[in-house]
């Protein structure tokens, strides 16, 4: 460790910039918007509810969603939610309130980063109809990112662990029986990992916050999760 972070070798420092080429290469890609498949609404299984991380749309986990929706699970996704640089409460309010105008239950959600603190504020405070049914959380800050300590940008900042939504939401831990924590093995954005007690915890042998998204290794860990809890 040095400062606080950790030392890296110089196989896992280029795969981080690989990393770092995947963010790119879905941000140009994700500028032309896209509607939602036809085929999304469509499944007999668990619907599952989108919910990306910040400055994300729900199309960076386009990939997740084929995949689940294959499987036979009807997928919905948040427009509204833009790039998500709403709060954590905000998002969440937003996010419960299209579950209950649909009267949707056994939702399943599937969040990246960001997405999973909205996810757990739905589930410990929102989720008063009891919907939500589980949590599969792909590099999930839940104990926050020390790196948006020193961050000017207002929505990186409430990523931070000195926040008071994340640390009621660490202190919460009366959902986290129902979620599922999927991580890299490094994580160059979340230093302090993605663990959560109490939770399911499965590490993935790669380095990254957003190449995982693609990952069979992903697709496999997800898969098992929500099949676990039928």
């Amino acid at each position: 460790m040095r400062n606080g972070l950790p030392v890296i070798s110089i196989r896992d420092a280029a795969a981080a910039v690989a990393d770092r080429f995947y963010l790119m290469r879905e941000l140009v890609r994700h500028m032309v918007g896209r509607t939602p498949s036809a085929q999304y609404d469509r499944g007999a299984c668990a619907p599952v509810l989108l919910l990306p991380g910040v400055f994300e749309t729900w199309q960076f986990l386009r990939p997740v969603a084929d995949r689940l929706n294959a499987l036979g699970h009807p997928i919905h996704t948040l427009p509204e939610l833009g790039n998500n640089r709403l709060t954590i409460v905000a998002s969440a309010e937003l996010a419960q309130r299209y579950l209950d105008q649909r009267q949707l239950t056994g939702v399943a959600i599937v969040a990246h980063s960001k997405g999973g603190l909205i996810a757990k504020h739905m589930m410990v405070t929102d989720d008063s109809a009891g919907r939500i049914d589980r949590l599969v959380a792909i590099n999930s800050p839940f104990g926050g990112s020390s790196l948006a300590n020193w961050t000017a940008v207002r929505p990186l900042r409430a990523l931070s662990p000195r926040n008071a939504t994340v640390i009621t939401l660490a202190a919460n831990r009366a959902a986290n029986a129902r979620i599922t924590s999927i991580y890299s093995r490094l994580d160059p954005l979340i230093p302090g990992g993605s663990k959560l007690e109490g939770a399911t915890n499965i590490r993935l042998s790669m380095v990254g916050h957003f190449r995982p998204l693609a990952s069979p290794a992903l697709f496999a860990a997800m898969e098992g999760a929500i099949a676990s809890r039928r």
